[in-house]
């Protein structure tokens, strides 16, 4: 680590800890002995998703997060839940070092999370990512759920 003060190249960790979501070091230079802090951020490869019309985007975190609010809209859905969700399918393409997914791929991975957290939830977002044009739709994602909960 390179001093900010003089530039020397060695410098010595004094202490290390964690702070939020990265280690915080606290670092002195071993010619000058100025003080300084770094931070150690884990990084995250840049996700970009295909989308239905053809073109890339890079993975906008708050939008799969609005698009998860309006699914769980008056429900008794907490906010931990939602965040986890969006944490779990982040982590789930870092995870795997992937750097390219489609709308498709991360549609399925909510679906399958609010299957889990709320079957409402579940239905009204299957109803617009699998675009619903009519009742027979609804109602065979609903048949399909009651069959799994009288399986249970």
């Amino acid at each position: 680590m390179k001093c900010p003060f003089c530039g020397y190249q060695d410098t010595k960790v004094i202490d290390s800890r964690p702070s939020e979501s990265k280690k915080r070091r606290r670092r002195e230079c071993t010619k000058c002995g100025k003080r300084f802090t770094t931070y150690e951020v884990v990084e995250k490869p840049q996700l970009m998703v295909y989308k239905r019309d053809s073109s890339f985007e890079p993975f906008d975190r708050d939008k799969l997060f609005k698009g998860l609010q309006t699914a769980i809209k008056k429900r008794p859905v907490s906010v931990d839940s939602m965040n986890q969700l969006v944490d779990d399918i982040e982590n789930t393409f870092a995870n795997r070092m992937q750097t390219e997914t489609t709308t498709a791929e991360i549609g399925d991975m909510v679906l399958a999370g609010l299957k889990k957290l709320d079957h409402v939830a579940y239905v009204r977002f299957a109803s617009v990512y699998k675009d619903f044009s009519d009742v027979d739709s609804f109602i065979q994602i609903i048949s399909e759920l009651s069959d799994e909960d009288s399986k249970k």
